[in-house]
């Protein structure tokens, strides 16, 4: 190997590696999709430019077929008037006008078939360029992605780094002993409570409550409840005036009589 292969080497070695530390993928593939619409307009150009050459050939061919029709119907008419020398003049133009019109077809096909090259060559170059810029809008995606996924990556490693998971567990776990303490205390609570007597105690204020009612049901003159009526009618039945009842005036008459007898 030579001294300067070796030095290439070396110098590529040095460079290549800073080089390629420097380029951004993405940046290159929005570059190249630039790059590719931007060619478009210039080969749009181009094509446009062989399209005008065949068209000034095309003009060219149709105007020497017409002269070459004019030249030889002077010819003719020269022959018919008995004018060989003007038919002559016409026949060396004849000449000129034919070899112009050979070389003008022989350029228009060179043109018609550059044009034709020219548009398959556009087809082929869109499709090749749609394909680029598909890849490369697919490869952009993909980078954002991963983009997105790596940050999400940092969010999560962060957690345990900076202690976040060791402390939200932790605060999880004095938070669910706290409510469970505070449930059993609620538990014990209630058991020391004796909730028969509680019942009762209910019960009974239910019933003085009933019999306030009653009474003062009495006290207004609404009568007492129909459930009471057989127990007044009894207490009615029972009562005995303590004295004796007055005696009639008849009576009493009579036994004054019976006295004095």
């Amino acid at each position: 190997m030579s001294v300067w292969s070796r030095f290439s080497r070396f110098v590529k070695s040095i460079f290549g590696g800073a080089i390629s530390s420097l380029e951004n993928p993405k940046l290159i593939l929005e570059q190249n999709i630039r790059e590719l619409n931007d060619q478009v307009p210039k080969m749009n150009e181009n094509i446009a430019t062989v399209k005008a050459n065949v068209m000034m050939l095309q003009k060219e061919v149709k105007k020497y077929e017409k002269e070459l029709a004019e030249v030889t119907s002077r010819i003719k008419a020269g022959i018919q008037a008995g004018r060989d020398d003007i038919a002559e003049k016409y026949a060396m133009r004849l000449e000129s006008v034919r070899e112009n019109h050979a070389r003008a077809q022989e350029q228009l096909g060179f043109a018609s078939s550059a044009y034709e090259k020219a548009i398959q060559v556009k087809k082929a170059f869109m499709r090749e360029k749609e394909r680029k810029i598909a890849e490369a809008k697919d490869a952009l995606r993909a980078h954002e992605r991963a983009q997105w996924q790596s940050k999400v990556a940092d969010t999560l490693e962060s957690f345990e780094i900076t202690g976040i998971d060791q402390t939200h567990d932790e605060m999880l776990t004095r938070l669910q002993e706290e409510t469970a303490r505070n449930e059993a205390r609620m538990e014990m609570a209630l058991d020391s409570v004796d909730s028969d007597t509680l019942r009762i105690e209910e019960d009974a204020q239910k019933i003085r409550a009933a019999e306030l009612v009653k009474q003062f049901k009495l006290e207004m003159n609404m009568g007492a409840p129909e459930e009471d009526a057989p127990a007044r009618e009894a207490q009615d039945k029972v009562e005995v005036p303590a004295q004796e009842e007055e005696e009639s005036p008849g009576k009493t008459i009579g036994k004054q009589r019976s006295q004095n007898g």
